[in-house]
């Protein structure tokens, strides 16, 4: 069996959740232009909700709105307290 950083049980090819789920990424971005500002908060404001529901201490949300060519672009970037938070919030919203 090959040495990696993964703790691997060579029975039964598992490896260890804490190989895979460090906490190095809990940053979530979101970013897509709208015909308009009111557009894009509407989006903002379902997106935040969905946060609030996966947060088990409060995720820091950073909106930021850019014109643009045909719109308004926003991108926003949602800070969670751990990498599980993160993926359940990004697994929510396939």
């Amino acid at each position: 069996m090959n040495k990696n950083t993964a703790d691997e049980t060579p029975v039964c090819c598992c490896i260890d959740v804490g190989s895979i789920i460090d906490n190095t990424d809990c940053i979530a971005s979101y970013s897509r232009v709208f015909a308009d500002k009111a557009q894009a908060d509407d989006v903002l404001a379902a997106l935040t909700a969905k946060a609030r529901e996966v947060e088990s201490e409060p995720c820091q949300i950073t909106p930021r709105y850019t014109e643009v060519a045909g719109g308004v672009q926003l991108d926003i970037d949602f800070v969670f307290s751990c990498q599980a938070e993160t993926m359940i919030f990004q697994l929510g919203l396939r």
